[in-house]
């Protein structure tokens, strides 16, 4: 009984311990993310310490496979899908679009972002079914994840795009002088750009809900599987909800657990 109870202690964690070679080939789990998008971690400026969900998400992967870890703070998408396509990353944390689906393999979403506009306080849009409308000017960063969904959602009005994600200033005066209306982006990112300016305010509601997910080189089913059970043990668990509420993020959501 004793023996029998000892082998079912160790095997799962034998299967664990055998993805790996799989999913850290060099025998440390590599980990890239976008480094600006707060729903996905932050970066210390002055010790380059990452913390947040990817950040706690990585370190239990790598804990359950028994491997070391590391982080690799990404300038965007491209950096990230380039990493990956050059093995020098393993897996990538971004939400998942159909562009990006094109170049690498997508896991299931494990974190929820929502995403809306933010307005200036004295706007008369208060609903973002309001924004899409003739004569609205819509920004968003080319190819983001807001960009791409807008593009294709928008009945009455289009997008326009900007290279990157403004500052909070730059992104104040854009609105406040007028040169737009509304820029999209998500929620996390525009309630901290509000918090900092009382002339500004997000809206209320949500034009889409992104699914934040990991990231593979293109080609391997053997392994998106393999990493897709190790997500769904974790999703099954409360462990990324209170890695959200640990970095304080406002209406992200954890994924739900994935079907058997």
């Amino acid at each position: 009984m004793l023996l029998t109870l000892a082998l079912l202690l160790v095997l799962p964690l034998t299967a664990q311990t055998s993805l790996a070679p799989t999913l850290a080939p060099t025998g440390t789990l590599r980990a890239a993310f976008l480094a600006d998008n707060p729903v996905l971690g932050r970066v210390d400026a002055q010790s380059g310490t990452v913390t947040g969900p990817v950040a706690d998400l990585v370190k239990e992967l790598a804990r359950r496979i028994g491997v070391p870890y590391t982080l690799i703070p990404a300038a965007g998408a491209r950096d990230v899908i380039a990493r990956l396509q050059a093995h020098t990353a393993d897996v990538g944390f971004m939400a998942y679009n159909a562009g990006r689906a094109a170049d690498v393999d997508f896991s299931a979403a494990w974190l929820l972002m929502p995403n809306s506009y933010i307005v200036r306080a004295d706007s008369p849009l208060q609903k973002v079914e309001e924004v899409d409308r003739s004569g609205v000017n819509i920004a968003a960063v080319k190819n983001d994840t807001q960009d791409v969904y807008l593009s294709a959602h928008l009945k009455n009005n289009r997008v326009n795009t900007v290279a990157s994600l403004p500052s909070p200033e730059d992104l104040a005066s854009l609105l406040l002088n007028g040169k737009i209306d509304a820029f999209a982006a998500n929620r996390q990112r525009l309630l901290e750009a509000a918090s900092r300016n009382p002339k500004l305010r997000v809206l209320s509601d949500n034009f889409f809900v992104a699914g934040q997910a990991a990231a593979l080189a293109k080609g391997d089913p053997a392994r998106l599987g393999a990493l897709n059970r190790l997500l769904g043990e974790v999703l099954a668990t409360d462990f990324v909800k209170a890695s959200i509420d640990r970095a304080g993020l406002q209406g992200v959501d954890a994924a739900p657990p994935l079907s058997r």
